[in-house]
């Protein structure tokens, strides 16, 4: 479904991407462009999938505990019915929402509103994960992040699982998951 942008204002909206592995600071970064958002006084609605209880029901929380306020949600069409007269929208962990994440994000641009993205870019195994490449594909902006290998230092890429349990989404934690590099990441150890 087309929407048809309404160019007669000068309120421009754009996407911008988050993305890297597990423990590369995705959601600590979406947190901090958020909260400068809210210093500027600009009106933010702040979304998550209602999938990810890991550090809290409600907030968005990242690895070192910052957290903002956000509305979890069960599909993205929530996010369109939720998103009425704001300048900003926030969304974390994008890779475990549906099919329309995408239309959803460039109907809210088409809006004139900036949309702020965060999430997974490949999975444990190193492949495309969810709707992140759709997404990546229509960002405006994108922004890689990096953790460190925790076996060799290097940057990592993958976020290694150390069970051998599950299927492409497991929720966990440091636990269950450790950043590692292309090289440590074929290591099973």
């Amino acid at each position: 479904m087309f929407i048809e942008p309404d160019f007669k204002g000068t309120k421009r909206g754009w996407i911008e991407v988050i993305c890297g592995s597990m423990f590369s600071g995705k959601t600590e970064e979406l947190i901090r462009r958020l909260k400068r958002v809210k210093i500027a006084n600009l009106k933010v609605e702040i979304f998550k999938p209602q999938i990810d209880t890991r550090y809290d029901e409600n907030n968005i929380v990242s690895h070192d505990t910052n957290s903002i306020v956000s509305t979890p949600v069960e599909s993205s069409q929530a996010i369109l019915l939720l998103a009425q007269d704001v300048d900003v929208v926030g969304i974390d962990e994008a890779q475990f929402f549906d099919s329309e994440i995408t239309k959803v994000c460039e109907t809210l641009a088409l809006r004139g509103i900036r949309v702020i993205v965060a999430g997974l870019d490949m999975d444990y195994l190193g492949m495309p994960f969810g709707q992140m490449p759709n997404l990546l594909s229509v960002a405006d902006y994108i922004t890689k992040l990096h953790a460190i290998c925790m076996r060799c230092g290097n940057i990592a890429n993958i976020s290694y699982r150390k069970t051998t349990e599950g299927g492409q989404v497991l929720l966990g934690e440091k636990d269950i998951y450790e950043p590692r590099c292309r090289i440590c990441a074929q290591k099973n150890d």
